[in-house]
Formats: C-alpha cells, sequence, structure tokens
C-alpha cells in the first residue's frame, strides 16, 4: 500500500500509532472515513502487534480508502516514541498532519473544524488545533463533556504542565515540519503530546482551542495515560509530585527542549534555562525557579502543587 502525495494545503495526514488495537480499531477506522473533510491520507505504524489489528488496516484500506493508506513498523519502544516515529516519517507536502488514537471514536466534523480554524494563521507560522473531547467509558457511554483550560496556553504553561490531549491534535504545515526535524533530534520525551505543545509555544506558534469536542475519548483498563479529567485526576497529578515522577517529567522534557531551544524565540530560551538552571538547586534556587521563569499551571490547586513540587526537591 503506498500513500498519494498531495500538495494541498487542505490535505490531511493522519498519524494513527497502532498496539494490539483490535478491540476498538475498526470503530476508529469507520470515523475517520466518515469525516466529512475527505482530503486525507492515513500513516499506521504498528509497534508489532499480535493480535488483528495490522489485518484490519489492511481491510480497512481495501474497503474504503484504496491507495490512501499506508502502514510501516513501529520503533516498538511505546507509544510516546511510536508517534515520534510517526512524525519522522510523516510527508512533508501534506498541509496538515492530525494524531490519531487507536481506541477513540472521531466526530464528523473534527478534521472540517481543524483545518477551518488553523486556515486563519498563514501556513509559514506554526499553530497547533486542539479541542475538548467527550470523555467516556469503554462502551462510549457516561459521557462527560471535558474542561476548558482557564489560562492562556503558552510556554511557560507547557513547560510544566500539558494541557492539550494528544488525539485532538491537528498540526499546520510549519508546526509538521518543526515537529518532524525536532523528532529527528529528540532522544527520550515524557509524553509525545505534552512535547509538541511545548515545541510550538517555544517557538512562538500559536495554539487554537476549540471549545466544541471533537471526539469521543474512550477510558478503559489500557489507556497509555487517559484523561486529565475531574478530582480525581486532580489527587493523581499531586501524587505523581510526591513520588517524583514529575521531577522525572521535566529531566526528560528540559534534555530534548534544550535540543530544538536554538528555534526558540529569545524570551522563551530565557524562561527554559533559568527553569533548568535553578530546579535541581537548594530551596532558594528551586523557588527562584518559578518565579523567574514565570512557569504556571491551569489551576490553584495545580500552581499549589508546582510550589510543593520545588519545596519539597521534586521540582
Amino acid at each position: 500500500m503506498s500513500a498519494i502525495r498531495r500538495p494541498s494545503l487542505t490535505h490531511t495526514q493522519i498519524l494513527l500509532a497502532l498496539y494490539n488495537g483490535t478491540p476498538y480499531l475498526n470503530e476508529q477506522l469507520g470515523s475517520i472515513a466518515a469525516q466529512s473533510h475527505t482530503d486525507w491520507c492515513l500513516l499506521v505504524s504498528d509497534d508489532a502487534s499480535a493480535d488483528a489489528g495490522p489485518a484490519m488496516v489492511r481491510d480497512f484500506a481495501t474497503q474504503h480508502a484504496a491507495g490512501l493508506v499506508r502502514m510501516i513498523d513501529g520503533p516498538t519502544a511505546g507509544a510516546a516514541n511510536n508517534f515520534m516515529h510517526l512524525l519522522q516519517q510523516s510527508d512533508p507536502q501534506a498541509g496538515h498532519l492530525a494524531l490519531c488514537d487507536q481506541d477513540d471514536v472521531w466526530l464528523p466534523h473534527k478534521l472540517d473544524r481543524a483545518i477551518t480554524a488553523l486556515a486563519k494563521t498563514p501556513s509559514d507560522q506554526p499553530a497547533l488545533y486542539c479541542c475538548r473531547t467527550l470523555v467516556c467509558d469503554a462502551a462510549l457511554g457516561s459521557q462527560q463533556l471535558s474542561r476548558v483550560p482557564g489560562r492562556a496556553l503558552t510556554f511557560r504553561n507547557a513547560l510544566v504542565q500539558n494541557v492539550v490531549a494528544g488525539n485532538t491534535i491537528v498540526l499546520n504545515r510549519a508546526a509538521a515540519g518543526l515537529a518532524r526535524t525536532a523528532a529527528a533530534k529528540a532522544s527520550e520525551i515524557a509524553v509525545h503530546d505534552w512535547w509538541i505543545y511545548q515545541i510550538v509555544t517555544g517557538v512562538g506558534g500559536t495554539v487554537i482551542f476549540d471549545d466544541e469536542p471533537g471526539l469521543l475519548y474512550r477510558q478503559h483498563g489500557s489507556n497509555e495515560i487517559g484523561a486529565h479529567h475531574g478530582a480525581q485526576a486532580s489527587i493523581s497529578r499531586l501524587t505523581q509530585v510526591l513520588r517524583g515522577r514529575f521531577r522525572r517529567w521535566n529531566d526528560l522534557n528540559v534534555a530534548a527542549l534544550s535540543l530544538i531551544a536554538p528555534q526558540f524565540t529569545p524570551e522563551h530560551r530565557q524562561v527554559l534555562e533559568d527553569f533548568a538552571r535553578d530546579r535541581r538547586g537548594p530551596l532558594s534556587r528551586r523557588l527562584r525557579a518559578l518565579r523567574r521563569s514565570g512557569v504556571y499551571r491551569q489551576s490553584r490547586l495545580g500552581d499549589a502543587a508546582l510550589w510543593l513540587s520545588a519545596l519539597t526537591g521534586r521540582l
């Protein structure tokens, strides 16, 4: 199977990371075929699945999208690395890149809304589209609308918090090129969607958050991370701080971002330098890392957890 290359600015390449996706994959593929925006192709990276997932992709290509689907071997190093692999293998001629999980269901207007919103930004300026989701159970019931960020989506937020759901991300051509180049340089990252949020804002790009939900975000026992939703998620994030996981993520993020920092705006390079220099020092320097860098999270509880991480040496 080979993908058709189209230089159109409306042409969208969908990047789907696949690993043992049999239970829900057909519903996701069907929702892609049902998109009102029809100018797309699909690149699937299969991470050595041991189920019928790859066969489902081949059947989908035959029945619904002959010539528009290509499947490649993944790096077999987890979901984040599979998406980084997809970014590196993506088509530079595509007008947009859309990230896709194997277990969601896209609403019919998802791509149309993204492309319409991104069209307001010149294609040579990096822009990231994301949106709300309908968080639901494995059977697509108990749907709850995800939250809207309460504060600006900037690099100072991205450095210490991910509020961009990867399964909603659509990148314009400039942002796609940035991600493709940066993915080739990166070694280990914490989370791929968080990293994309960081690099797009780091270079001064635009983040568009759509209040309209774009997909059914299925929660089940095999979710890689899951939705950041409700009180339980807040408690989970606080637990991650206390156990040192947040500090580990910051280690990975700072190392990865340092490789792409020469492309950041001077202001954001300075923010990264201030944060990286002071976060691992004695208490006074850790507190200074927060004050001087100006980093923040989306809620008071989140900010409190951030300061607690500094106080306890887990920043």
